[in-house]
């Protein structure tokens, strides 16, 4: 047996939810341009979950559930106003996921028809939990969500109070149908580990948070707006660019292990970013963005990934940088429980191998004689 670092090249499952060919990222088949443009994120969401697109009746049935899941227990709501203020967002979410279970009387029925609903409650209380805790550590209340609105805009609403604009709404909806699944990445991955000892699909989500949780994966574009804080203006970028590079530093949201000719979801967040800073009247961070992967990909030959663009349009809705790693648990959420439903469908405990590089024929040696 020979180790494959962190299992690249390795194919470890098989998977009909989504796919990475030739540079070209789907979901069930349909490009991942098409799905950015036309549909939202509830489509999406059923898509991965059903494995078509939901027509008329499907759609609206999945979004009165989502409005009936959307409030989280009350009690859940005191717990998060006893965390520290300070705590880590991601360590936040990753303890409230794993005590949801204990409000759900279903929590440890593994039946398709029981995770398929346990599938969508999640996807209608991540929100609502993020969006609390963000108002609760600023000694303001939980606001309630609202019924009849989209994923995207009751986040919106719930993280403000206020009704947010429809290009604010369409901005946060692409970015979650871009970000909703990206085949057997590192948390999805986890997260099939996890149901594959057949535990529930709570514990595999919070296994997925966990490791979505790492700078590695998840982070990224937190990382991404401090780089552009920092640069703060367009004639700063060069010289700042150059440092990096001089001193072989990684610069975030660049660069992807899968995509070696640019990260197809890129455009799409650069034209919203480009939107929202018109929208504002203020486009310097998108100019800045665009200054940065200028440099970059000139002289270093890597391309933005999703975490570039999606860091400034973040920041154009107002969200603080600390919340954009949730967000993505928001719309990947979709595509863990999608994995998650397929891998109990045709299960098999996940148990690789590890190729062994320690002593051989060591003897013990008595406490004494050591």
């Amino acid at each position: 047996m020979t180790a494959t670092k962190g299992l690249e090249g390795i194919v470890a499952a098989a998977s009909s939810i989504s796919s990475i060919e030739d540079g070209v990222l789907a979901y069930r088949g349909i490009n991942i341009d098409e799905l950015a443009e036309q549909a939202t994120f509830e489509e999406t969401a059923f898509l991965l979950w059903n494995g078509h697109l939901p027509n008329q009746q499907e759609l609206a049935q999945l979004k009165g559930l989502f409005n009936v899941f959307s409030a989280v227990p009350d009690s859940l709501l005191e717990q998060l106003k006893l965390y520290p203020k300070d705590a880590n967002t991601m360590a936040v979410l990753r303890t409230a996921v794993s005590a949801l279970a204990l409000y759900d009387e279903t929590a440890n029925d593994n039946s398709r028809e029981a995770n398929q609903l346990k599938a969508i409650k999640l996807q209608a209380q991540l929100p609502t939990i993020i969006a609390a805790y963000a108002r609760i550590r600023e000694g303001k209340e939980p606001v309630k969500p609202l019924e009849g609105v989209s994923i995207a805009h009751n986040f919106l609403y719930m993280l403000t109070g206020e009704e947010p604009d429809a290009t604010s709404v369409l901005a946060l909806d692409k970015a979650l149908v871009l970000h909703a699944d990206h085949e057997l990445n590192a948390s999805t991955f986890s997260a099939r580990v996890t149901i594959a000892t057949l535990s529930d699909i709570y514990s595999g989500v919070t296994s997925a948070v966990g490791t979505l949780k790492g700078p590695l994966h998840g982070g990224a574009n937190e990382a991404v707006m401090e780089m552009l804080q920092e640069i703060g203006t367009v004639e700063n970028a060069e010289g700042y660019i150059q440092r990096k590079i001089q001193n072989k530093d990684k610069i975030m949201g660049f660069g992807h292990r899968v995509y070696k000719n640019g990260d197809p979801r890129a455009k799409h967040l650069q034209h919203m970013s480009r939107q929202l800073g018109l929208m504002q009247g203020d486009t310097t961070l998108f100019d800045i963005s665009v200054k940065v992967e200028a440099l970059v990909t000139g002289q270093k030959g890597l391309k933005p990934n999703v975490d570039f663009y999606s860091a400034s349009v973040y920041t154009m809705l107002g969200i603080p940088k600390d919340l954009f790693t949730p967000i993505f648990a928001i719309s990947r959420l979709s595509g863990w429980t999608a994995h998650i439903l397929e891998q109990l469908d045709n299960n098999r405990i996940i148990r690789p191998r590890a190729e062994y590089t320690g002593p051989y024929n060591q003897k013990y040696i008595p406490i004494e004689m050591r």
